[in-house]
């Protein structure tokens, strides 16, 4: 592998709509250049890093770990204004290890810079940049340049936060004169509009974005961000952030299992006590019986749902019916996680009326994020388009406040009363609720239970293997919920583990996570399609097509992210996590 110091020099142009830069992949020739060779597919995951204080991007150098193959290379480069439509940034590059301190990396210049302004600290994942790339060598001559199409997708904490396609022509040798021709030609075209920000500068934007939604812990690392970085004139609190959220200096740090639970729907939103870089503070020991440890789970997300009853009630806050939801859907995986570990006759009725809670939650999420991406869509069209897709907007506008009229009465039945009740007085009975072990030496404990069941857990996952080149629809969508019952697991019992543990958890919940945008694709579309046949002769031409794009749209987001799950995939079943998941467990 080369390694060193080198002058990048690149044009970078965003898309205004995904395939407007196509035509430039398959053109016979392009102003000075002519193409050599075919299109290639690659793909690519960067993750950038940064020491805890955050020395690298203090001294002006964004820093990536990126996998090519066998290999892991840590790129540098120093981040500098473009001039002109030419971005030049000074980089340097050299073998890294993913899995060990750079003081144990190769030696580069790379490393060399690396250890300089961190010394022998270690770094922490800030944000994740992936990319689908089709690239088209060009030559002019003795000049060479790579031009790409890129779809990009920016993750942080293994969320996707953004999405967007853009077209970048780097030169590899030779003249920038002949780069600047091309750039002429690409300036004049419509669909094109030049971009002075890199892939990270967007990034960091989305991040600034979602910052009030973010984990706490990494909320709170994002905050300590160098100003320029952020582009903030000054650090929001969280608070602040939310728009007028209330989250008092006084609230608990973390939710204390002694502590009998309260029936009270304060405003205040409690703090979620989160392990710095890994799973939730739930409390769970090895030792814990499986009792025990269900019970410790189930009231921190019990504790976790009553939080945020006040806000989903008011809607002042769309988060907080998220959240409230993300709580029930917890609990009721607690039940199929410690299946056995209490007396069945007990929890049936508190599992139906949990259920019920959830999907009426459920159903009026589920249109949240239908209606804020297509107003996400239709924002990006031009004027005189967006309306034709204000029929689509009503109907699920109108269906989400008919099911929020269902979740609200829901809240205010004596049902929603009494099982609040039943669980206060479940939870409080602990140990009594338990089903009897019928014997001392029978597996009954978290370290005796636990390693096998998550790695039952990662065999049904593994086991989509051998059909995922050919999986439809409904079965990525049975891989995604195997993986939720991974995640879960790994959620639950995470601070049974080894330090491996948050890790892991990352690339399980980035693989859920991505086929859960998947399937959200494919239901918009689906739900589009319906309207477009249900309602045929009675939507004017415009509407028609403007919701006929909308669904073309999905159908191609749908195409793009089975076609790039194989990073996602191989980052959860690849040998590396099966090691780290041993050592995890081996912990127990």
């Amino acid at each position: 592998m080369v390694t060193g110091r080198k002058v990048e020099v690149e044009m970078k142009y965003q898309l205004r709509s995904p395939d407007s830069a196509d035509r430039y992949l398959v053109a016979p020739e392009l102003g000075p250049f002519k193409p050599a060779g075919q299109v290639r597919i690659v793909q690519v995951e960067d993750r950038y890093v940064d020491s805890a204080d955050w020395a690298l991007t203090r001294a002006g150098f964004a820093a990536r770990l990126r996998r090519t193959g066998h290999e892991t290379v840590i790129g540098l480069k120093r981040r500098a204004a473009p001039e002109g439509r030419l971005h030049r940034r000074e980089e340097f590059e050299g073998p890294a290890d993913q899995d060990t301190l750079p003081a144990g990396w190769p030696a580069s210049p790379a490393r060399s810079v690396v250890l300089e302004l961190c010394g022998d600290a270690p770094l922490a994942e800030l944000l994740t940049i992936r990319q689908m790339r089709r690239v088209r060598r060009l030559t002019a001559g003795e000049t060479t340049a790579d031009l790409s199409v890129d779809e990009v997708e920016v993750l942080v904490a293994g969320r996707p936060l953004d999405r967007f396609d853009e077209l970048e022509v780097e030169l590899d040798a030779g003249s920038e004169e002949k780069l600047q021709a091309l750039g002429e030609i690409l300036d004049r075209d419509e669909g094109l509009r030049r971009s002075s920000r890199s892939k990270l500068d967007r990034a960091v934007r989305a991040v600034r974005k979602a910052l009030p939604t973010m984990p706490e812990e990494v909320h709170q690392h994002w905050l300590e961000a160098p100003h320029a970085l952020l582009g903030s004139p000054r650090r929001r609190t969280r608070a602040e952030a939310r728009e007028g959220a209330q989250e008092p200096a006084d609230a608990p740090a973390a939710i204390d299992e002694t502590a009998p639970i309260e029936a009270s729907t304060s405003p205040q939103l409690e703090r979620v006590s989160v392990r710095a870089n890994g799973p939730r503070a739930l409390g769970v020991v090895p030792d814990d019986s499986l009792p025990e440890a269900a019970r410790k789970v189930i009231k921190y997300h019990f504790v976790k749902m009553r939080a945020k009853e006040r806000g989903t009630r008011d809607g002042s806050d769309l988060e907080d019916l998220h959240d409230m939801r993300v709580a029930t859907r917890r609990m009721r995986a607690a039940w199929r996680v410690f299946d056995d570990a209490f007396k069945p006759a007990r929890t049936r009725k508190l599992r139906r009326r949990l259920r019920i809670l959830s999907d009426r939650l459920g159903a009026v999420r589920d249109l949240d994020v239908l209606i804020d991406g297509l107003e996400s869509y239709q924002q990006g069209l031009d004027p005189a388009q967006q309306p034709g897709l204000e029929p689509l907007l009503t109907l699920w506008r109108r269906q989400r406040s008919t099911d929020r009229d269902l979740l609200i009465d829901e809240l205010d039945s004596g049902r929603y009363a009494e099982f609040l009740e039943d669980m206060k007085e479940f939870l409080e009975a602990g140990s009594n609720e338990a089903a009897n072990v019928a014997s001392p030496t029978l597996p009954h404990r978290v370290r005796d239970r636990v390693p096998s069941q998550i790695w039952a857990a990662y065999e049904a996952v593994r086991a989509f293997e051998m059909v995922l080149p050919w999986a439809d629809v409904e079965t990525l969508h049975q891989l995604r919920i195997a993986t939720k019952w991974l995640r879960y697991d790994l959620e639950f019992f995470g601070e049974t583990l080894g330090p491996d543990s948050a890790r892991l958890l990352e690339r399980v919940v980035a693989l859920q996570d991505f086929l859960g945008c998947l399937h959200d694709a494919d239901v918009a579309g689906k739900l589009a399609r319906d309207v477009l046949v249900a309602r045929v002769g009675e939507l004017s031409r415009s509407e028609t097509d403007a919701i006929g794009a909308y669904l073309h749209s999905r159908e191609r987001e749908l195409a793009r992210r089975r076609r790039a799950l194989g990073p996602v995939w191989r980052a959860v079943a690849g040998a590396p996590f099966r090691r780290a998941l041993g050592r995890a467990t081996a912990a127990l």
